[in-house]
């Protein structure tokens, strides 16, 4: 059997089923029972499985025990006694499962064919009143053996209709499955005999569509230490004494004397919170010096990177509490061995807080250095907001960011930069979500928090250097601001099971009382007044003008949401946010969500609410494996033209251990080449994550892993950069023939060209995900009459590499020219023109 019947195999089954003769199925019952149950040894958070019966007493597996529901509450999903009723009026089946082993809270969904349900919704047990089935047919507690175990439940008797359409769908999933678990470490088996492939493609000019040039983007948030201790320069770690146990780091040190410590006798350091530097970081630092000579030192972010020649601004914010005494400080940077490398001076005296500044000079470079303030006289010191910056940031900002980190994000040449985050921006509960008005002003005045991921927020990165960051770039700001609820998977308390924890977390997911969504809506408003009002006669055009930008930051887009379920309270408050925004300012580009996946309920009526609202554009998220990518080149082939723009906000091709290579890489550029030509329906794509500290790393795969002194691209990086410097604005239809019939062998193979209307060039991108090289006859007939220069950019490699890198060089070109494509490989060919 060929490779395309191994394919098509599960599909042919799913035609024979519908096509037995209808004696044989005649000989089926008009209805059996159907058993759901959680999945075994984890509460259900894999879902729920359904076994049926003809008769009661004998069971078997429903589409091999596929999972035919999730529990999408709160960070744990638990799903407890699953139990179906249905409306004897109507038929549509209505689940109901316990949230916790008491079954103090409940969830609820239903069906009409148990394959697509509606949103689920969440509700104390002394509230189900409101879900209650008139007239329904309910279901007997009944028992069941599920392997080796015995499980207590409730059978339901339903059409056998429903369970022949589970089965049907569950071969369907299995194909799809099949195609999506392909990985190339088995294209040797797969394309056993598979000799050199040759194609041809023509490129048709004439039929020249414009297409977004907005398509690359980049997409920040505060993950795996990528602002504090990454991309923001500060590099004294819990400068503000105000890390937390609320932050639920699992550091069992993890509180406001993080990082700090005191070294040498004659000095004790406690932790204040009367009469603070500002109410928003309550917090700070009392030395008791009996006697002089030891330091208070701090860690950094594993350790102080410092450079030999390089200068260093030191400040922090200092009192004497008791009102007398002080003197100087002599503070130091020194090597891991406790020699000094650069050293100053600043004054500790001050009866209120004064800040106090200095600048330290390396004389060598140290990758783990520590900072160490060595009061000169005896007394008792406050100190806060001790921080240390290198004057080398980005652009040379103040308060700037990592020079090295910000260019290798700038080198993809983003045309825009969404911030400060996804699940970070909609917080973990209500009373974390995030809060633009908090992140601005002085840094003593900003407000920190927990961090979604488990640690802290200074907030010293904050919305007006994300805008100022933009601006630098070239890149459009696209803030995303919560929808009036927190993050999904909310769970302040934790999978504790119990009922409090899930009284706690019915709250998170109600979203932000109505009572205080006027103030809220507000706060939106006020955000796009902060970016674009006018200096002189806004409020917020002032509050920008004071941080040193009296010009507009021309904001044009807005994220409203994020992965949300799409449930009664978020589409209430979304609405009421949307339209706010549409009465005030019309000309806004607002991005709504269709959830955490491509396909599902959320997707669906993520769209839908799209459709009711004509929003302008949705922003869609897609983690899938390489497999996937491959057989889904059509995707957005059929999108309507007349609906929303579509925003790929998150996107990456995972494969099993989630590395950054070859394979991955490719399958995203393969993917892209069909975005470019569906590039007048997807306005924006940015791949996600995009910066993990190495040893803070909570997700992957990353487009860039650093470390205190490297910064490490990795093979999807290139893959992006390589789109980003070779976008363009109007798509050029081209025909790709292949010399071999084998879908698995055309769908490895994709091709887009594009042309760049400010320079000209044409770009011609090639993708090859084949284990053999393509021999490629290009042909481009509005070059003839023309003079060509091609250079020629190719990233490739074995599948398995993860430290390839694009290699570049010139080409000849004309108006019929031949390539090879090198196996797994992606190329770009630049090609600029000129008359004769």
């Amino acid at each position: 059997m060929t490779e395309d019947m191994n394919i098509l195999k599960p599909f042919m089954a799913l035609c024979l089923m519908q096509a037995l003769p209808c004696a044989v199925r005649a000989a089926q019952p008009d209805s059996v029972y159907v058993f759901p149950y959680p999945t075994t040894n984890d509460h259900g958070r894999r879902g729920m499985q359904f076994v049926w019966s003809a008769d009661g007493e004998h069971w078997q597996d429903v589409a091999e025990g596929m999972v035919i529901m999730r529990c999408d509450f709160g960070a744990w999903k638990y799903m407890y006694r699953p139990r179906l009723i249905q409306d004897r009026q109507d038929g549509r089946l209505h689940c109901f499962w316990d949230l916790d082993p008491e079954g103090s809270a409940i969830g609820y969904a239903s069906s009409t064919d148990l394959i697509k349900w509606t949103p689920q919704e969440y509700f104390m047990a002394t509230e189900q009143g409101k879900f209650a089935v008139k007239d329904g047919r309910m279901p007997v507690v009944d028992t069941v053996q599920v392997g080796d175990k015995t499980i207590a439940g409730y059978a339901l008797k339903v059409p056998y209709r429903m369970v022949e359409g589970l089965e049907r769908h569950g071969i369907y999933r299995s194909a799809l499955n099949a195609q999506r678990g392909e990985r190339a470490e088995h294209d040797a088996a797969r394309f056993a005999g598979l000799q050199t492939v040759n194609a041809r493609i023509t490129v048709d000019e004439g039929r020249a569509k414009p297409i977004s040039d907005n398509l690359i983007g980049v997409f920040f948030e505060d993950l795996n230490y990528a602002a504090d201790g990454g991309l923001y320069a500060e590099l004294v770690q819990n400068r503000d004494f105000e890390y937390s146990e609320a932050d639920g780091n699992k550091d069992r040190n993890w509180n406001s004397r993080y990082a700090w410590s005191v070294e040498g006798e004659g000095m004790a350091f406690d932790v204040s919170t009367e009469q603070p530097v500002h109410p928003n970081n309550p917090h700070y630092a009392v030395l008791d010096v009996a006697q002089p000579g030891g330091g208070f030192t701090n860690t950094g972010f594993d350790g102080i990177a410092v450079k030999e020649g390089e200068k260093y601004d030191f400040s922090l914010f200092t009192r004497t509490p008791d009102g007398k005494g002080g003197g100087k400080a002599v503070v130091r940077l020194v090597d891991p061995q406790g020699k000094t490398v650069a050293e100053t001076t600043v004054t500790l005296s001050s009866k209120t807080w004064k800040k106090r500044e200095a600048v330290l000079k390396a004389t060598a470079t140290v990758a783990q250095a520590r900072l160490v303030i060595i009061p000169q006289s005896a007394g008792r010191y406050a100190l806060d907001m001790i921080s240390l910056f290198p004057q080398k940031t980005f652009k040379g900002r103040k308060n700037g960011l990592r020079a090295d980190l910000a260019q290798a994000i700038a080198d993809i040449r983003p045309r825009f930069v969404r911030f400060p985050g996804g699940c970070l921006a909609h917080g973990d509960g209500v009373d974390n979500i995030y809060h633009w008005k908090e992140t601005i002003g002085p840094l003593e005045a900003r407000k920190p928090a927990a961090n979604i991921w488990r640690y802290h927020q200074t907030r010293g990165l904050g919305y007006f250097e994300y805008f100022q960051f933009c601006e630098d770039i070239g890149a459009e700001p696209l803030p995303v601001v919560a929808a009036g609820v927190p993050c999904q998977n909310s769970g302040i308390g934790g999978p504790s099971h119990h009922s409090k924890d899930i009284v706690t977390s019915l709250g998170q997911q109600g979203g932000i009382p109505m009572e205080e969504m006027g103030q809220y809506i507000q706060d939106v408003l006020d955000l796009i007044e902060y970016a674009n009002g006018d200096a002189k006669t806004t409020r917020w055009g002032r509050e920008r003008a004071k941080a040193g930008h009296p010009e507009p930051f021309n904001l044009k887009y807005i994220g409203l949401g994020n992965e949300d379920l799409i449930s009664r309270v978020f589409t209430e408050r979304f609405t009421m946010i949307y339209e706010a925004i549409q009465a005030k300012y019309p000309d806004i580009v607002v991005i709504g969500t269709t959830g955490p996946f491509s396909e599902g309920t959320d997707y669906e009526e993520g769209w839908a609410l799209a459709d009711r609202l004509k929003l302008p554009m949705v922003d869609e998220h897609n983690y899938n494996t390489p497999g996937w990518f491959i057989y889904n080149q059509d995707y957005y082939d059929h999108y309507d033209r007349h609906k929303s723009k579509v925003y790929l906000g998150e996107y990456a091709a995972h494969a099993p251990g989630r590395p950054s290579n070859i394979e991955t890489g490719l399958a995203a550029a393969l993917f892209l080449t069909s975005v470019e030509r569906n590039g007048d329906v997807v306005s924006m794509t940015s791949y996600a994550p995009l910066l993990a500290k190495e040893g803070h790393t909570q997700w992957r795969p990353d487009l860039i892993y650093f470390n205190n002194t490297e910064v490490k691209a990795t093979v999807d990086y290139y893959v992006q950069q390589m789109y980003g410097q070779h976008a363009g604005n109007k798509y050029l239809p081209s025909t790709l023939t292949v010399d071999n019939r084998r879908h698995d062998v055309r769908s490895r193979v994709g091709v887009s060209v594009v042309k760049d209307g400010e320079s000209g060039d044409l770009i011609v991108k090639l993708v090859n995900l084949l284990p053999v090289a393509v021999k490629t006859d290009v042909e481009i007939p509005s070059l003839a009459g023309h003079q060509a220069v091609g250079q020629k950019t190719v990233l490739s490699g074995r599948p398995s590499d993860t430290n390839a890198v694009p290699v570049e060089s010139a080409m000849e070109i004309g108006e019929k020219f031949p390539y090879e494509m090198p196996a797994y490989s992606f190329t770009v060919i630049r090609i600029k023109r000129e008359c004769k």
